[in-house]
């Protein structure tokens, strides 16, 4: 399982994640513009001492990364290993469906976008079917902070697929 953040602006939530992702067993993948660099103080802080342990990646764009994708084959029982379209779940208080329906894999890409600005405009209308949000009952917020969102959807997809 992976997280994918794009384009995050805050190194807080990216060290929050990235420390959640080690807790996890997951990995962390940056794609597109970072607000900020990998080695910063801030990243440091937030993550702890076990920045070091995180498996990360870091990639031009969404496409770049999922360019790789391809290439991996996924292993879908204990005897047959499939090649074919990557399970990828965007997050996003645009999304219809709660992140309870998504169909989670041990090879899902749970895909947030950054904290001002959200995924990027085009990505709504082109994933628009594998686009989940996370429901609030409250009308007073408009949404949760991304590294909150992050640890619910990914402890969500985990509780799922073990």
């Amino acid at each position: 399982m992976r997280i994918v953040l794009i384009n995050p602006d805050i190194p807080w939530n990216a060290g929050n994640i990235g420390r959640t992702c080690v807790a996890t067993g997951t990995e962390l993948v940056f794609a597109g513009k970072l607000g900020f660099r990998l080695d910063s103080k801030e990243i440091r802080r937030s993550g702890l001492d076990y920045w070091q342990y995180l498996k990360y990646s870091v990639y031009k764009d969404l496409d770049g990364f999922l360019k790789t994708l391809g290439d991996e084959p996924r292993t879908f029982s204990k005897r047959a290993k499939v090649r074919g379209e990557p399970s990828l779940i965007f997050l996003s208080t645009r999304g219809k469906k709660s992140y309870w329906e998504a169909p989670y894999k041990k090879d899902s890409c749970l895909i947030f976008g950054s904290e001002g600005a959200g995924l990027p405009h085009a990505m709504y209308e082109k994933y628009a079917a594998k686009l989940y949000r996370i429901p609030m009952s409250c009308g007073h917020t408009r949404s949760l902070n991304l590294s909150t969102a992050a640890g619910v959807v990914l402890y969500e997809a985990l509780r799922q697929t073990r």
